[in-house]
């Protein structure tokens, strides 16, 4: 049984919250410091005639974060030493930022541990509401402005997962979101996406989600449909299951957003979960759209919210005539500067990235002429927690929504991925996520192509159960940073792991199996055709060490596969294998974030710090002159 909130329950907690107190002292934006922002550092007036704002990959986290940005991000191909292909001293350099600056914590991996001390966690919806509040203030209100999510919104920690992503929704109206898009959103049961379409105020658009033929021809996906107010049918005869566009009128100017979800889903997450629905890039659809857009409504601007990846953005602004700017998501990718781009058309498209967490707002001001766009204006803000008051609304929210009790009495989902825990009856989610596990003998964190900290932790974690030769965790670039010496919490486990199929698994595979696996991983990270890459990062392998190349072709990007042990991968030979969040089938091993709760507690020392005997960081070839890599801490060649 999982802990679902229906929406009368969470219209009660919206009631109570308002006589509710703030976030508890352990998450206060001044908890650490009483630092205050340099004079003029959320400074914007309005630089034009309509404002967007942008955040993207939240994944549910409500509260502030500590988020170390990567050292490894490598760009092949045209994308070579492009951003978000430079980290670092050169992605600074590039941006005109300073070292040892506020901006040098935000967008880079330098200096973490010792940053992260001294300007403290970032993000955290309290805080985000008070800036974009600010901002709105700036433009003139929030008639002057649209802010719009680009996708990732409401999965990616224990309290979106026990309420199915409503905290989120109830917390994205709070904060005015008025545009979003999808990826993960779909990962939950069809029905209760819809629901949530349902209950959330603003628009959720995608022009390229789509009904599958048979679908259009079953009375059991109507009637779901007539149950949500004809959401998830927009249009029978094109197949759109969602609004592909919406037009916005802004300070008395119409723009238009166009919606693209992730155009992988359904190869990157169970299609199980949305049986009815199909994904793609759809490039040909999306021309079609913005020419129709242009002709039928006579907008002073066209721009896409995204969640294809910044290169397939990149791509898509060069190919795809008629957009002006490009709000995209999916790669996390913090850029200070926006990448401009020609399009057939010849017209100037700026394509944006925002990175994760709810760490940065994007903010673009549209000067507007007789003939359109006149100038465009663009600027990201990092969400410094405590450089920002708490809103007091979205705050008691919180606050609120985390005292729900666990219990029996909350809906069952048709899923057993979230299932009822006999253990947590009574608690609150916050005593259950406040639970010390451990302490981290060095910053834990996931971000980069190849092997993080954390993931080390959980590849661990699932050798220990089941007594594995190798163990594999999906590249994916969510879960927040914990610093070295913090207390390792259950909330922090959970927002490393928290899917809807986070079943683990043990299986023997062959060698050749093995190698087969980390090349077509590496194929689809690597291509250097982005509209091939499905915008993650390597599989992290525990147990097992090895080199590639990632400029080499499919086959021959992988070699000196070992164990850790120094034993050389054989084809013919077999091994035990295991790892969690399988895409094509659902394994009956126990949930991930209960194993590695176990394992913390089992495997602490007696001063209470967990210790890393080893990582297993790949040994790269050929990537020494790349901008996209630097201090990295395994090999090199």
């Amino acid at each position: 049984m999982t802990t679902t909130l229906n929406r009368r329950q969470f219209m009660k907690l919206m009631a109570a919250a308002a006589a509710a107190g703030s976030v508890p002292a352990m998450y206060s934006a001044r908890a650490f410091s009483q630092q205050s922002a340099p004079d003029g550092f959320y400074d914007a007036p309005m630089r034009g005639d309509a404002r967007i704002l942008h955040i993207t990959d939240v994944h549910g986290q409500l509260l502030p974060v500590y988020f170390r940005e990567p050292n490894v991000n490598l760009g092949v191909g045209e994308a070579f030493g492009r951003p978000p292909h430079t980290v670092g001293t050169q992605l600074l350099e590039e941006a005109g930022l300073k070292q040892d600056s506020p901006e040098a914590y935000a967008y880079t991996y330098l200096n973490f541990l010792k940053a992260a001390q001294q300007y403290g966690r970032t993000g955290g919806f309290a805080h985000l509401k008070t800036l974009l509040d600010q901002l709105r203030d700036q433009a003139g209100g929030a008639s002057n402005t649209l802010t719009v999510d680009g996708g990732d919104l409401w999965q990616g920690s224990a309290t979106s997962l026990w309420t199915r992503g409503v905290d989120m929704v109830e917390a994205s109206n709070i904060l005015g979101l008025d545009v979003m898009v999808g990826h993960w959103e779909f990962t939950y049961a069809e029905a209760e996406v819809l629901s949530n379409v349902a209950l959330f105020k603003g628009d959720f658009i995608g022009q390229n989600v789509r009904i599958l033929e048979d679908s259009l021809f079953d009375d059991a996906y109507f009637e779901m449909v007539e149950r949500f107010d004809g959401r998830g049918l927009y249009d029978e005869d094109s197949g759109h299951a969602f609004q592909p566009y919406v037009i916005k009128e802004i300070n008395g100017a119409r723009i238009a957003v166009v919606g693209q979800a992730f155009p992988r889903t359904a190869n990157a997450n169970p299609p199980e979960f949305f049986p009815d629905w199909s994904f793609g890039l759809r490039e040909p659809d999306m021309a079609e759209l913005v020419e129709q857009i242009r002709g039928d409504e006579q907008p002073d601007a066209v721009v896409l919210l995204s969640h294809n990846g910044m290169d397939v953005d990149i791509k898509m602004a060069e190919r795809v005539p008629g957009l002006d700017a490009v709000f995209g998501g999916h790669t996390h990718d913090g850029i200070p500067v926006p990448i401009r781009v020609k399009n057939p058309s010849g017209r100037e498209c700026w394509v944006t990235n925002a990175g994760s967490n709810a760490k940065f707002v994007g903010c673009m001001d549209f000067a507007l002429g007789g003939s359109g766009i006149e100038n465009m204006h663009y600027k990201m803000f990092p969400v410094i927690t405590n450089w920002l008051d708490e809103d007091p609304e979205m705050a008691a929210y919180i606050a609120q929504m985390r005292q729900t009790t666990y219990g029996e009495d909350i809906v069952e989902s048709r899923r057993k991925d979230a299932r009822f825990n006999p253990k947590w009856v009574g608690k609150t989610f916050d005593e259950i996520l406040t639970e010390k596990l451990a302490k981290a003998d060095r910053v834990l964190y996931r971000r980069g192509n190849f092997m993080g900290t954390w993931d080390q932790v959980i590849c661990n974690a699932l050798r220990w159960e089941y007594d594995a030769d190798i163990a594999l965790s999906a590249g994916v670039r969510w879960g927040p940073s914990t610093l070295e010496g913090d207390w390792i919490t259950m909330d922090d486990v959970m927002s490393q792991v928290a899917t809807t199929y986070s079943e683990t698994y043990v299986m023997d595979m062959t060698g050749q199996q093995i190698l087969d696996m980390l090349e077509g991983v590496a194929d689809n990270l690597f291509d250097p055709d982005p509209y091939l890459q499905s915008g993650g990062d390597m599989v992290r392998v525990g147990g097992l060490d090895y080199t590639i190349a990632p400029t080499q072709t499919l086959g021959q990007r992988i070699s000196d596969a070992r164990l850790d042990n120094g034993d050389a991968i054989e084809a013919d030979k077999t091994y035990r294998v295991t790892g969690w969040a399988t895409v094509n089938r659902t394994p009956e091993g126990r949930l991930i974030w209960e194993i590695i709760r176990d394992y913390l507690l089992a495997n602490k020392g007696s001063d209470d710090v967990l210790r890393i005997p080893k990582i297993n960081h790949p040994k790269v070839v050929g990537m020494n002159d790349n901008p996209g890599m630097a201090d990295y801490p395994g090999e090199t060649a």
